[in-house]
């Protein structure tokens, strides 16, 4: 199917509030399939991007001149900035995880608006990987409350929690920056407020205080994720400062999430282990008692990946003297069938000796759920 004309939003319904300025997004282009257009949802996302050019295309994986665009490596930000999709999710199934949650739900949307420059998610769609929302989130959370239902009651408590099924709802975007464009993170948090044997999970780096009016009701974990300022100022492109993450904590805590850590990723630099003290002395600083009560942390060290290693040559060569260090990595077969490079198992194995020493030293209360 050709690219159509742009559409006008008079032709869409009625236009919801334009979405509250942002650093992150100014949307001046929207590709849609059809069946997104014509749902309430497509219709909402329009009505909050007000004079957007809006595009036909047959597939949200299938736009000529965005995915596998190399020509757009040194317009990387902006294409994240200024560009949108919108799309059906064919695939509905949730698949078992056992590392940060029982099962990845099919997620709402992929992409994001940041730009860490270690991210995963544009491996797959390659050179460009702008927000895509998903506009069926009544077919999603009906899949999700069924899925549920046949899991009945957690007998045994195991690392991902005591009781409940967790369901991370943001594996391939980041659900705070998502909820700026759409309901739909809204809509998976308030599903989970009636799910008692389950949970939502998501990890951000960004800090949406428009979540704190979801009322999750401790059914929705939250994990923020940090590292040491100077690697995220070099790393963690457009998204929110440590410092801001670390004290948004508390809020959200108060407002009713399960808020829990990622330190992550754990970058091997001279000079890592003072920086990592010091983020963990902050930590123990900023959290309050009702936080620190009920946090735990997932330690995740770098993985990187070759062609996501000659996209950043393209346009943040800086990052990649932190994360291609081929003296320290190895190769490493993913869980999802992708070849990245992983530090040697004896590097990351002392590492994490190491940071676990850190911990008990600076906030001995941070349990650690697990580590990889």
């Amino acid at each position: 199917m050709a690219a159509a004309e742009p559409l006008s939003l008079f032709d869409l319904g009625p236009p919801a509030s334009p979405m509250p300025p942002n650093p992150l997004l100014a949307i001046r282009r929207v590709y849609a399939e059809p069946a997104a257009l014509d749902s309430p949802r497509g219709r909402q996302v329009l009505g909050r991007v007000p004079g957007a050019e809006v595009v036909e295309v047959p597939s949200h994986w299938q736009i000529p001149g965005l995915h596998g665009n190399d020509e757009l490596v040194d317009r990387w930000v902006r294409v994240k900035t200024e560009t949108l999709v919108l799309g059906v999710r064919k695939g509905l199934a949730a698949r078992p995880n056992g590392r940060s949650a029982d099962f990845i739900a099919p997620g709402a949307a992929n992409g994001c608006a940041m730009a860490c420059a270690y991210c995963y998610v544009p491996r797959r769609k390659g050179f460009a990987n702008p927000i895509t929302v998903f506009t069926n989130i009544e077919q999603i959370t009906a899949h999700l409350r069924r899925h549920v239902a046949r899991q009945g009651v957690k007998q045994e408590p195991d690392q991902r929690d005591p009781t409940a099924w967790v369901y991370d709802i943001g594996e391939n975007s980041d659900c705070s920056v998502d909820a700026l464009v759409s309901d739909n993170v809204a809509d998976l948090v308030a599903t989970f407020r009636g799910l008692p044997t389950a949970k939502a999970s998501f990890a951000t780096k960004y800090v949406n205080r428009q979540l704190l009016d979801l009322d999750p009701a401790g059914r929705t974990r939250i994990r923020f994720s940090v590292m040491p300022h100077d690697d995220a100022r070099v790393l963690d492109v457009r998204t929110s400062r440590v410092a801001e993450r670390i004290a948004a904590v508390d809020d959200f805590v108060e407002a009713g999430y399960e808020v829990h850590l990622n330190l992550s990723p754990v970058v091997l630099r001279d000079g890592w282990e003072p920086a990592w003290a010091d983020l963990l002395r902050q930590l123990d600083d900023g959290l309050g008692p009702a936080a620190k009560a009920q946090t735990a942390a997932e330690v995740i060290m770098l993985t990187h990946n070759e062609p996501l290693h000659e996209v950043n040559l393209g346009w943040h060569p800086t990052a990649e003297g932190l994360l291609w260090r081929p003296d320290l990595q190895e190769p490493k077969r993913s869980q999802n069938g992708q070849d990245n490079v992983r530090y040697r198992a004896g590097v990351k194995r002392a590492a994490l000796d190491r940071l676990r020493g850190l911990l008990a030293a600076h906030a001995p209360w941070l349990r650690v759920r697990y580590a990889f």
